[in-house]
């Protein structure tokens, strides 16, 4: 069976046809069952898909397919499809762990629309759970976290310390320095490892449907809402929200984060309703809040609550003895991803990296790193800074060749002072000079 697959089982013919159909044109992998009984046989713990039932079946009904899929797997999202008799029944089994219901006739818009939903949150559930799987090392920070700079070890430290706690976290840091890398750390080590790790920009929608999003709506709330819907708290719950550029969220919509924050408690839009939420929130900003509390744009008290738990990111420049090495493992990733060979990475394109200011930080420099596997010009320079001596140039310049020759030969260094030219007294001067140790720049075992 294919990945994200709708399991559907009903005892009508005519009604499975007409989903297929549906299916079909909506471009969603399904398969279709025409009892229970078959349809266990299909689900296992980390069975990739989801499950839609009739309640009204012969043998074992619904409700008992439902029940039995939840011990199997309890992240399993059940759909059920209910006659008019049946909804109160199946507002019990919302309860009882069914992600949703839909009445018969159900629309095929209405049906699509909710597997799409289930799907996606199957989709997420899966993919943490794979990440796991993934860093399951004896040190999953180290794992997701590279570098050996002072700077990257404080980070370390602190997101190991963070994972310990389930208090709200704070990230701040410019584009690119991985502050979201960081917060999937943070949740990786945690207790709420096993929950979801739901992802939300607070640039990337427009300010009509941050609202809804985040919160979600009741059905009738406002124009268009035809149904009931979760927000991302709910998608959230028993794990973590991270708002990525949460300095750009409305004002009005930071009065109401704070109070789920405060409260631990959702409110749909148009309900009264308020559902208790155990999830924790790790907010990203690439500006200073501070400063935008002073100018009026984000709430002191806002801030207040999110920063008990604060980590800063810092961007290349300041631990460019990473460079070398994170290069490096970024080139062996692009290159396992793409099928292609390990490459071999030049002294003289190390040094350019080097010295270079990376504005775009780790992610300008996982490009680079892609180009340079696909056998593209990287079209790297390295800066210049006129307000650096000529003399300043040339030692960076040299510190660079030294640890582009370490890193290109293993850390071998009677390999590296050969390679530079160079007397075996006369690198151990130069390191010792630039303040270079063969054990950052040699690859780890």
């Amino acid at each position: 069976m294919t990945r994200d697959t709708v399991l559907f089982v009903d005892d009508e013919e005519h009604l499975r046809i007409a989903a297929g159909q549906t299916f079909d044109l909506a471009e969603v992998s399904f398969h279709l069952m025409n009892n229970a009984e078959a349809a266990l046989t299909l689900i296992e713990e980390g069975f990739d898909g989801i499950l839609v039932t009739d309640i009204r079946m012969p043998g074992m009904d619904g409700v008992a397919l439902m029940q039995r899929a939840l011990k199997i797997d309890p992240d399993l999202p059940v759909i059920l499809i209910t006659g008019h008799g049946d909804v109160e029944l199946a507002v019990t089994c919302i309860k009882d762990g069914a992600y949703d219901f839909l009445e018969k006739p159900c629309e095929p818009a209405r049906l699509v629309a909710c597997v799409k939903r289930a799907l996606e949150k199957r989709r997420l559930t899966l993919e943490n759970k794979d990440l796991r799987a993934q860093v399951a090392s004896p040190d999953v920070v180290q794992a997701r976290l590279i570098g050996r700079s002072a700077a990257m070890q404080s980070v370390r430290a602190s997101v190991a310390a963070m994972a310990q706690t389930d208090a709200d976290v704070l990230i701040t840091g410019d584009t690119g320095t991985g502050k979201e890398v960081a917060a999937r750390a943070i949740h990786a080590a945690s207790a709420q490892a096993d929950g979801p790790f739901v992802l939300i920009n607070c640039a990337a929608l427009p300010d009509s449907l941050i609202e809804s999003e985040l919160f979600g709506h009741e059905a009738g709330a406002f124009p268009g809402a035809m149904r009931a819907r979760y927000g991302k708290f709910e998608h959230a719950r028993g794990g973590v929200l991270c708002l990525d550029e949460i300095d750009l969220l409305p004002m009005p919509l930071q009065a109401k984060l704070l109070d789920v924050l405060h409260n631990r408690t959702v409110t749909r839009l148009g309900s009264n309703d308020a559902i208790p939420l155990d999830m924790r929130v790790i907010a990203l900003a690439k500006s200073n809040l501070e400063t935008a509390v002073a100018k009026g744009v984000f709430r002191s008290d806002l801030l207040y609550r999110l920063n008990l738990l604060t980590l800063h990111m810092p961007p290349l420049a300041e631990r460019r003895d990473d460079i070398p090495g994170l290069f490096t493992v970024l080139a062996q990733e692009a290159a396992t991803r793409r099928g292609r060979p390990i490459p071999v990475i030049p002294p003289q394109l190390v040094s350019t990296l080097s010295t270079r200011e990376w504005p775009g930080n780790v992610r300008e420099l996982r490009n680079a790193a892609e180009r340079f596997v696909l056998d593209l010009p990287p079209g790297l320079q390295a800066d210049v800074d006129e307000g650096v001596s000529l003399a300043d140039r040339m030692a960076a310049h040299e510190k660079a060749l030294i640890s582009a020759a370490i890193v290109a030969h293993g850390g071998r260094l009677k390999d590296a002072y050969e390679s530079l030219g160079l007397s075996r007294k006369t690198l151990y001067d130069k390191m010792q000079k630039h303040g270079l140790n063969r054990d950052d720049l040699a690859p780890k075992d």
